[in-house]
């Protein structure tokens, strides 16, 4: 009996030692394998190129930066939402911003505008008589002048001869009066004064060069004549306005006329000094619709005895509508930025509360636009986070995980075919750019078919781009500052859903966004070197633009090697000769053309 005790007691120990050596399922071959798996199916991608995705290691073919491991699962996510690493948050500058309702007490409307002359002050300097302009006392627009200031010198072959027959009617005068005072009449008529007329007489000797004098006080807004011009009696020669108030036009849209009256307050900004609060009250509201750009004229007038403000300023203005008090209704904006339009839809991205960068895409319904913001009807809620930088890159991610993105509203990954391609192609044009001062050679992208009406919007940008050129040229920085504004404003016109295919959107979407970038710049610069820096860039995206697209022109692709700091830059023509855009009036010539895009 104790035999078999101590048998049984073998047994069991036999068994529990059994268990813990190898009771596990797993075996260390099992987990070997199932590693083996996990890095055959690991993928990585590019934090600041998500579209790249390769099987191994290495560096990205765009930018050359290590590639990083892609996120392999979604454990714990809902179907629409995915994740990034916060290492691409940060090298792709994606910022977030939680949304707030505020009530249309605080809100209103807010209206972007220019200064204006005001035109019930401004008057025209005509030319009394006729005669040839001797001296010119007004060298440029932007003097300011004083009444009975003397502006120019005539000469008048008419005023020649009505003083010889002032001399001979003052002869015989005493004999026939009646025309003696007709002479005179006839002299006062081309605004000469009793004191001019008497010194005539006075000393028996006719005047050769007559004076212009200005009628009024103000500033020369606009010189219509040069020394050595032929005028006619009645022609304009200068337009002088009194800015001790000017006008402020704001453009009101259609939708906002409803809510807009005259009386109602207005708090106006300018650039200038946007701490400095201007108050006001709408003046008049323009009967006729401007039927390009869908909006009215809303205008109130302002003093200026300073001359603080300037026509030509860009101003804002906080609109308070008189029954906007009655309503108290909450409203929510979110920045343009944050907004991805298609032209059906209109698309954010939201922020999924928690530690980690979870993001779902969100259709909205945009109501007014307000400033630089949009008025949020429906698909968003107050204190909902939203990325309001760097969302087409958070799109990319989303497409690059097959979740619902902009491009693909029912979700599934969007496969171009031609990522890896795209990638090497960049790559060897940075090649192509660094040789280029030896080679002069160019072609970036294969050309692409897209639809007509697309490619007649890039044309208006084009022809924005050649204004710009054509100012820094001429070393005006002014004029570039407002072409690169226009340049600006139709860019973000271009309707993107008019490219039909994943190939054209993948290349047109970056390109809008340095094109957008650059021109803003450019358009806020005073600085003309510092405009001619941004050029450089704006003029490498709007050459892929026209390259891959077309404009329906003959454009001259032209280089010089002396721009940049001796690293040369391109910019595009459609005039043949050379007119260097990096150094204008300077080294006009320097350059030559190295392709032409047809």
């Amino acid at each position: 009996m104790k035999k078999y005790i101590i048998y049984i007691g073998i047994l069991i120990s036999g068994l529990l030692l059994g268990y813990v050596l190898f009771g596990s399922n797993s075996t260390p071959d099992d987990s070997h394998n199932h590693e083996i798996s996990e890095t055959k199916n690991q993928q990585w991608t590019c934090s600041m190129h998500p579209q790249i995705m390769q099987p191994d290691a290495g560096d990205c073919p765009i930018c050359g930066m290590d590639l990083i491991p892609a996120e392999t699962s979604a454990e714990g996510l809902e179907a629409n939402q995915f994740k990034m690493t916060e290492n691409a948050l940060a090298l792709a500058n994606i910022e977030t911003t939680v949304i707030n309702s505020i009530t249309n007490e605080e809100s209103g409307f807010m209206l972007s505008g220019k200064i204006k002359e005001n035109e019930k002050t401004n008057s025209i300097q005509t030319a009394h008589f006729g005669g040839r302009i001797e001296k010119l006392f007004v060298n440029s627009t932007g003097e300011k002048v004083y009444q009975g200031q003397q502006l120019a010198l005539i000469y008048s072959p008419q005023l020649v001869t009505a003083q010889k027959e002032l001399l001979t009617a003052s002869e015989s005068k005493n004999k026939d009066l009646t025309l003696y005072n007709a002479v005179r009449n006839k002299l006062k008529l081309w605004k000469l004064s009793e004191k001019q007329i008497d010194k005539i007489e006075a000393s028996k000797s006719i005047i050769t060069n007559f004076p212009v004098y200005a009628n009024v006080s103000g500033i020369v807004t606009k010189k219509m004549i040069e020394e050595g011009n032929y005028v006619k009696e009645g022609q304009s020669l200068l337009m002088i306005s009194n800015l001790n108030t000017v006008w402020a036009d704001f453009d009101a849209y259609e939708k906002q006329l409803s809510s807009i009256k005259i009386g109602d307050e207005i708090s106006i900004r300018t650039n200038a000094e946007p701490n400095k609060e201007i108050k006001a009250k709408i003046s008049f509201i323009d009967p006729v619709l401007n039927t390009s750009t869908r909006t009215v004229i809303v205008r109130t007038e302002l003093r200026n005895n300073e001359g603080a403000l300037k026509p030509g300023m860009f101003i804002q203005g906080l609109l308070t509508p008189k029954n906007v008090t009655k309503k108290h209704e909450a409203l929510l904006t979110v920045p343009k930025t944050a907004v991805l339009w298609t032209g059906k839809r209109s698309v954010v991205y939201v922020k999924i509360p928690g530690t980690e960068p979870v993001f779902e895409l969100r259709d909205v319904t945009l109501g007014n636009e307000i400033g630089s913001s949009y008025e949020i009807l429906e698909g968003l809620n107050s204190n909902e986070e939203i990325v309001t930088n760097g969302t087409f890159t958070v799109d990319a991610a989303a497409q690059l995980q097959g979740k619902k993105s902009m491009m693909s509203p029912e979700g599934g990954r969007v496969v171009t075919g031609h990522e890896n391609h795209i990638g090497m192609q960049d790559s060897k044009n940075t090649q192509e750019e660094n040789e280029v001062e030896k080679t002069a050679k160019v072609a970036v992208i294969e050309t692409i078919k897209v639809a007509t009406k697309f490619q007649n919007q890039l044309s208006t940008v084009f022809t924005d781009y050649l204004a710009i050129k054509d100012a820094l040229t001429k070393d005006n920085v002014k004029a570039s500052q407002n072409a690169a504004f226009i340049f600006n404003e139709n860019l973000n016109k271009v309707d993107m859903s008019l490219l039909k295919d994943n190939k054209s959107h993948t290349i047109w979407m970056p390109l809008l966004k340095d094109l957008n970038t650059s021109s803003n710049e450019i358009s806020k610069l005073t600085d003309i070197k510092k405009q001619r820096e941004y050029f450089i860039s704006l003029s490498n995206d709007i050459s892929k633009s026209v390259e891959a697209f077309g404009v329906n022109k003959k454009v001259y692709k032209q280089f010089c090697p002396m721009a940049n700091n001796d690293k040369g830059a391109y910019w595009l023509s459609v005039d043949e000769n050379i007119k260097n855009p990096y150094f204008g009036e300077a080294m006009l010539k320097c350059g030559s053309t190295t392709s032409i895009i047809e």
